[in-house]
């Protein structure tokens, strides 16, 4: 956990309504997992997990790649400056998107995405903050303290009991701002 994203993310897409953008969102679903295939040995092997590769449409398209160190440091815009280099370099050769974009490389940051099924157990006992694509007992957005996983689902603490919500269904999960959550990441840079 870095104590600040050492670039920002701009903008969030989500699933879209109508078919025409469908038909889009899942093209680039392919495109994002092509490239999460092309860019991800190469990342791992320069000494960062790769968190997220997110593209973005629209006149000026945005290829966002999150990534963290192995070792847990935080991450620096050198980091970052790396990971785009060895990034655009494989992009180059293997020229995975037909239309020019922008790269765009961060680092989680504090309050990071919660992506991977991993992440809910790594991160289990802090605040987070979950939204599924479809109601689970009636509701779409939970908040509360994490609890692990149990099989295929997140268990997160929320008002009235625990709640189990199956990892496919998470639409978007992120660890909340907290005190605890920052003393953490300075105990964590401290190693």
């Amino acid at each position: 956990m870095g104590e600040r994203p050492a670039f920002f993310i701009i903008g969030i897409r989500a699933f879209p309504d109508n078919w025409h953008e469908a038909a889009g969102f899942w093209r680039e679903m392919g495109e994002v997992g092509e490239i999460e295939r092309l860019v991800a040995p190469g990342i791992d092997a320069a000494g960062y997990d790769l968190v997220r590769v997110r593209f973005t449409g629209g006149d000026a398209p945005i290829l966002q790649i999150m990534a963290e160190r192995k070792d847990r440091r935080p991450v620096t815009v050198d980091d970052c400056a790396t990971i785009s280099r060895l990034v655009s370099a494989l992009l180059d050769v293997e020229d995975p998107l037909s239309d020019a974009y922008v790269l765009e490389v961060s680092s989680p940051g504090i309050d990071r995405p919660l992506v991977r099924i991993g992440d809910y157990t790594r991160f289990n006992g802090f605040e987070a903050k979950l939204e599924t694509d479809h109601p689970i007992g009636g509701q779409r957005r939970f908040r509360g303290r994490l609890k692990g996983v149990r099989e295929d689902m997140v268990v997160i603490e929320i008002a009235g009991g625990d709640a189990e919500i199956p990892f496919a269904a998470v639409r978007r999960g992120s660890l909340v701002l907290t005190d605890e959550l920052i003393a953490a990441s300075m105990n964590e840079q401290g190693r």
